[in-house]
């Protein structure tokens, strides 16, 4: 019922599989890490989260800046079709 083709598929997949997952067990593997320099870098994460804040405020402002100035962009345009319009709809009504 299956073809060739898919049982070949299917043993190349599972020997891959196989083959690859001692390096895959390797890389899960965290590196062990001296206790000294985690001593040190667990001072300076306190204020991290303040900058971090500060970092997303600036961002969200930005962000919003940009939405106004498209937003005030799209309204001229609008404007502008709008005069367009008008004008040619005058010389029609004359």
């Amino acid at each position: 019922m299956i073809s060739r083709l898919a049982r070949l598929s299917l043993a190349s997949l599972v020997s891959i599989t196989i083959g690859l997952s001692p390096l895959a067990v390797m890389a899960a593997d965290p590196a062990p890490a001296p206790a000294p320099a985690a001593a040190p870098v667990a001072a300076p994460v306190a204020p991290a989260p303040a900058a971090q804040s500060e970092k997303a405020a600036e961002k969200k402002a930005k962000k919003q800046a940009k939405k106004d100035k498209k937003a005030k962009k799209k309204a001229e345009k609008k404007a502008k079709k709008q005069a367009k319009k008008a004008q040619a709809a005058e010389p029609a009504q004359q």
